[in-house]
């Protein structure tokens, strides 16, 4: 009697080898989770070019703007606000928000 004239013995094999790669992709994904797990640095904010912030100051109500740096993660800029006072602002590269305001003597 051969292997494969048996059904029994057949069914068994598949069996066998059904339980075989049950076992190997099963191993395979507890493998994956902790590649999974590395840290991807988001991507940094888009940031605005100096005609942008330009822009954003004169519609904001600053005058005279005479000087934007970019420097450190944002603009440094010298204008004069609504007050006629001279300032020294600085203000987030990725949004446009002045988030220092200096009055600049």
């Amino acid at each position: 009697m051969t292997f494969h004239s048996n059904p029994i013995h057949a069914v068994l094999a598949m069996l066998i080898a059904g339980s075989a790669l049950a076992f190997w992709a099963a191993q395979a994904q507890t493998a994956a989770p902790a590649q999974a797990t590395q840290t991807v640095a988001a991507p940094a904010a888009p940031q605005l070019t100096i005609r942008d912030i330009y822009d954003r100051l004169e519609a904001a109500g600053y005058r005279d703007i005479r000087e934007i740096e970019f420097d450190d993660g944002r603009y440094e800029v010298k204008a004069q606000n609504a007050k006629g006072e001279r300032v020294k602002l600085k203000v987030n590269a990725a949004t446009g928000a002045v988030e220092q305001e200096r009055v600049h003597r």
